[in-house]
């Protein structure tokens, strides 16, 4: 099945202003954004469904605080391809990695940027030397460690 076009569904103004109240809040009920949009609920769940079919809200998901789960280094990789040609195999094993969290493909000095989250100093060698270092294509790695996160936050759809 192919994937939905997004031009196939014109976005306006009320779903502009639903997306903003949802990317706040995914958990709002959409009785309360309805109130707020000035729509009813049948409303927004349809233009829900639609911007979903349209390939524009992909997933909802939680906001983990990682540091109190115990994993208080987040850390930001720099890879280096042997070959830009290796991006797809490489991929495929660092999504293997579960300390990975997200992987950009790059321009620059990098390959491949990856963001991860380990536990203290030796999870993060660990992970670095026992487990991306070990992938085939690998040439070598920058790390980056985040001292604090200090702005997270989405695209201001409305104005």
């Amino acid at each position: 099945m192919a994937a939905p076009k997004t031009e196939n569904y014109g976005i306006d103004k009320t779903d502009l202003k639903i997306l903003e109240i949802l990317i706040q809040d995914a958990k709002k009920p959409f009785t309360e954004v309805a109130k707020k949009v000035f729509v009813s609920q049948g409303t927004v769940h349809v233009r829900m469904n639609k911007l979903q079919e349209a390939g524009i809200v992909e997933k909802t998901t939680l906001k983990i605080n990682y540091s109190k789960l115990g994993f208080d280094i987040t850390a930001f990789i720099g890879i280096y391809l042997e070959k830009s040609s290796l991006y797809e195999q490489v991929l495929e094993k660092l999504k293997q990695i579960p300390e990975i969290i997200n992987v950009h493909y790059t321009t620059g000095n990098w390959s491949m940027f990856v963001k991860i989250h380990c536990r203290d100093t030796t999870h993060l060698k660990e992970v670095l030397h026992e487990k991306m270092q070990q992938v085939e294509g690998i040439e070598r790695t920058e790390t980056i460690i985040s001292l604090e996160e200090s702005l997270d936050r989405s695209v201001v759809l409305t104005e």
